[in-house]
């Protein structure tokens, strides 16, 4: 995926906004003494400690065509990775533990979808907070917001207030809220700030119509109030994952079991599947860049635009063919979009801002692509077995008995969408160049993704052209 902020928390890309390289803001942070408080409805779980398995956070230096998203997953994981870390959103404030039995079912005709619970009413207001005051001159509004949203708080002295920076960028600035007596422990929301121009990559109505039902059917953070440029949510105890982490064979069956589980949900509105309408929507606004810069304007002008429509047109064509399962897509299942409790065994995701209805294959082909971690070495792709192990996972709660044939379409399915990953994120990737006020190359980055879409591309074209001859066979 692209580069990416993160929402959730000190790990993670602050929101997985994809505008990442992760150049996090330094604020200050502003303590002070509090007396007795109510604790917001959401419960924390117990900090936990970094397991030997995660990688160090020195991945050598930044490799310019990082993606940006990645790299900002990677700044805010070296703070999670070195210990216990905050962190927002999670499935559920319950969480999932590996030993919990994931939905199952078998080939794609038996896919099925659970009905959302009706979210509560959420408090609403009509204030905003201007994103790009420095912290403390915010703070006091961004109290008063937690005071009139947060239930039990609205009557507590401005006093018992703490705020510090979760992480930083362009789409989001994520602020942990806490409020404290004595040695009484602590109570935290999270308040997220939506940064400027991310109406362009991000669809804010579509995200926060579908927001209020993914946090009541026990996904994500508890969505605790919504105010005019952002919203206020629970606050749990996790580490974000790293690539490797990823890869692993158990937490990667775990990671397909929530997937299938999260594909289930039944989100009231439009079922159609977006996939096309956003890559068709970032193309058009693409292709008619202009930049100040001489140097990025002349590396622009060498995308024929012409040709990645065709491209767009003939790869939509041919995964219309497969038939794939519309669901309720994740669409952003990077590492830094993925949170786990060691101690208690239980996985999060996290960052639903790209989420949407979409195409089943899609979401696993995207998260496949994020195995190329923050250098992206896309030589880490999974190989078959490894595809076939996840793939298991997520079709049944009794992976050994999958058959084979539900393997073979979800495999053809997977490395089809794959190459739409890739022409979305360079889509994406160049409007950042334009808008994004972080110093990174986008522009690389869109020539990254591209490039490895044409070099994928007769590989994966032949795949889905096989398998769709073997069935009509």
């Amino acid at each position: 995926m692209a580069p990416q902020e993160r929402d959730c928390c000190v790990g993670p890309p602050e929101r997985h906004n994809k505008i990442a390289a992760v150049h996090q803001a330094t604020l200050p942070i502003v303590h002070s003494t509090r007396p007795r408080i109510p604790p917001p409805q959401p419960q924390a779980h117990t900090s936990l400690a970094s397991s030997d398995r995660i990688e160090s956070n020195q991945i050598g230096g930044s490799h310019q065509n990082c993606s940006a998203r990645s790299q900002r997953a990677h700044a805010a994981n070296g703070v999670e990775a070195r210990g216990g870390a905050c962190a927002q959103g999670g499935m559920g404030s319950e969480g999932r533990s590996f030993n919990g039995v994931a939905g199952g079912g078998g080939g794609e005709e038996k896919m099925s979808t659970a009905a959302a619970p009706v979210p509560a009413e959420l408090p609403t207001s009509a204030a905003a907070v201007d994103i790009s005051l420095p912290l403390q001159e915010m703070t006091p509004r961004v109290i008063d917001l937690c005071k009139e949203l947060v239930e039990g708080w609205s009557s507590l002295d401005s006093s018992c207030f703490s705020i510090s920076t979760v992480s930083g960028g362009i789409t989001n600035l994520l602020l942990k809220v806490s409020v404290k007596e004595g040695t009484d422990s602590e109570s935290a929301v999270t308040v997220r700030l939506y940064g400027p121009n991310t109406d362009l990559v991000i669809d804010r109505e579509r995200e926060l119509q579908a927001i209020p039902y993914i946090s009541a059917a026990g996904f994500g953070a508890q969505l605790l109030g919504v105010f005019e440029n952002g919203v206020v949510q629970s606050f749990i105890h996790a580490r974000t994952l790293t690539p490797s982490d990823m890869r692993e064979p158990r937490i990667a069956a775990e990671i397909a079991k929530q997937l299938h589980k999260f594909h289930q949900l039944d989100i009231p509105g439009s079922k159609e599947p977006q996939l096309w309408n956003d890559v068709f929507k970032f193309l058009k606004k693409a292709s008619v860049l202009k930049f100040e810069d001489d140097e990025k304007q002349e590396r622009y002008e060498t995308i024929s635009f012409r040709e990645i429509k065709d491209e767009v047109k003939e790869l939509k064509d041919l995964s219309d063919l497969l038939h794939a399962p519309v669901v309720f897509a994740h669409n952003d299942l990077l590492s830094g979009n993925l949170m786990l409790n060691d101690l208690e065994e239980k996985l999060y995701f996290i960052d639903f801002e790209y989420g949407s209805y979409s195409y089943r294959g899609f979401d696993i082909g995207n998260h496949f692509n994020e195995y190329a971690g923050f250098d992206c070495d896309y030589n880490l792709y999974p190989d078959k077995d490894v595809q076939y192990h996840f793939f298991r996972n997520y079709l049944s709660d009794r992976p050994s008995e999958v058959q084979v044939q539900d393997l073979e379409a979800l495999y053809a399915e997977t490395n089809t969408y794959r190459l739409a990953s890739h022409v979305y994120w360079a889509l994406w990737a160049l409007i950042q160049a334009k808008v994004s006020p972080i110093d990174f190359d986008y522009l690389g980055y869109f020539f990254l993704r591209y490039g490895e879409y044409k070099k994928q591309r007769e590989t994966c074209f032949s795949l889905a052209q096989d398998f769709l001859s073997l069935r009509s066979g």
